[in-house]
């Protein structure tokens, strides 16, 4: 945890508790994390900083990187969106609305994504749209 402050963000965040000690380990990431998401193991997050996650649920292994933005849409939090295994996420990327991501999925930076995208796909751009298809092996 000493060389690793991004696991122990996450660690802290998943035991639910911030003990006297928790400054040894964790640095100040400006990172929220809502407490309501339900998040698979493998997260794993390359620089956390400005990030908000707000979402249903989130799948195993997902990579994410400065900058995300995952929440409802119109401040309603029945609107929020659910992303499946092998996500990886690029900088600076929004997430908004009660959409589906599939799984095996790469979003590119800075994209802005409000329709679902199925699974084993690229996509990019704002709006975000399918770039490539991936193979399902």
């Amino acid at each position: 945890m000493l060389y690793y402050p991004e696991y122990a963000m996450i660690f802290f965040w998943r035991i639910r508790k911030r003990p006297w000690y928790y400054g040894w380990f964790a640095k100040d990431f400006h990172c929220k994390i809502f407490k309501s998401t339900k998040i698979e193991g493998g997260l794993m997050c390359y620089h956390p900083y400005a990030t908000v996650i707000n979402a249903k649920s989130i799948g195993k292994n997902f990579q994410f990187r400065n900058g995300l933005t995952v929440g409802n849409k119109n401040n309603d939090n029945t609107q929020l969106p659910t992303i499946g295994n092998h996500v990886t996420v690029g900088a600076q990327v929004a997430i908004i609305g009660a959409i589906t991501i599939g799984d095996h999925v790469e979003i590119g930076a800075g994209s802005v994504v409000v329709k679902d995208v199925p699974s084993h796909c690229v996509v990019a751009g704002n709006p975000a749209v399918v770039l490539k298809t991936l193979p399902n092996g």
